[in-house]
């Protein structure tokens, strides 16, 4: 989810070159290019997740549902009611090996079954700065971590035969003491393939932060000293997938790719796909393409129909 802040580190970003870093397969041609999510007024999409069997889950920043597709087809159907739930808005939502998917909406993480089923709701405390905002979601092999955009904090929950209570795990307000933890504004997260390491976007940074899950340290990752502060990310080994839309450079909302080094601490941006996206909040990289959420929330509730943008891969051969 995208907020405009009054505080931000304004750097201009050189100039992008797409070039390749990893190999990524062709795009399949017959595959629709936009996906129309829903045409119900002030629905607002805003987290994706694709399930390495296509199945599709979009949630809703304007209601609290969750939707459920398919990349072959470009209509959805509901899975999951927010007003069921008690949910006003859902964020995030990513879905584990076993199935599950979980809904980060605002004060309350929610996990549900493949069936749609509510398996059990999780709420964190409020603080330190107030009532929390649960943003962005990543599934780990041994905890769920969720970042809440009031209070600066990353939230763990333990996974194992059960899912065990949220905790308040990382303050980002370690990393830039003296910042304010309300304009920090955390927002996307990713880990690593073995779960070690946390990368945490800031758009009140405009930077990423890297968080050592061992000892919860945290650190700025160098991206030669450029504005990158995502809104949704994607990390595929150390290749970062990133929408921008706050602060994006040029105004040229959309895709960017940062290729990093192995311990993640230092990159470079090296392409960008950035037309004719509606206030892009997320992405998931799928079968040679980047589906791009189109959330319209920089133009109040937004005009049906509500659609997700499939784009070629930046960095594919």
């Amino acid at each position: 989810m995208n907020r405009r802040l009054p505080i931000a580190v304004a750097i201009a970003m050189t100039a992008i070159t797409a070039l390749p870093a990893t190999a990524a397969a062709a795009s399949d041609p017959h595959l629709p290019d936009t996906y129309v999510v829903s045409e119900e007024p002030g629905f607002q999409p805003e987290g994706i997740e694709v399930t390495p069997n296509g199945t599709i889950y979009v949630s809703s920043i304007g209601n609290g549902d969750v939707l459920r597709g398919h990349v072959t087809s470009t209509r959805f159907e509901l899975f999951a009611s927010g007003a069921a739930a008690g949910r006003a808005h859902a964020v995030g939502l990513h879905a584990d090996s076993h199935g599950r998917l979980y809904v980060a909406g605002q004060t309350q993480l929610d996990v549900y079954r493949a069936d749609g089923t509510l398996l059990t709701t999780l709420r964190p405390e409020s603080g330190p700065v107030g009532e929390p905002f649960l943003n962005d979601l990543v599934i780990t092999p041994h905890a769920v971590y969720v970042t809440d955009s009031t209070n600066a904090v990353v939230w763990r929950a333990p996974l194992g035969d059960e899912i065990g209570p949220l905790e308040r795990w990382f303050d980002a307000r370690t990393v830039v003491p003296g910042f304010p933890p309300e304009f920090m504004y955390l927002n996307g997260i990713d880990a690593s393939e073995d779960g070690e390491t946390l990368l945490v976007s800031s758009q009140g940074l405009e930077k990423l932060i890297r968080v050592d899950v061992a000892d919860r340290s945290g650190e700025l990752v160098d991206l030669g000293g450029h504005s990158f502060g995502p809104d949704g990310i994607e990390l595929r080994g150390t290749t970062l997938y990133a929408v921008l839309n706050y602060a994006a450079p040029g105004g040229a909302q959309g895709v960017y790719v940062a290729e990093l080094d192995e311990t993640l601490r230092h990159g470079q941006v090296i392409a960008s796909a950035a037309e004719g996206f509606a206030t892009p909040t997320t992405l998931a990289v799928t079968r040679g393409r980047v589906l791009v959420v189109n959330s319209q929330i920089d133009d109040g509730a937004g005009t049906p129909p509500y659609t997700i943008s499939a784009v070629d891969d930046p960095i594919a051969d």
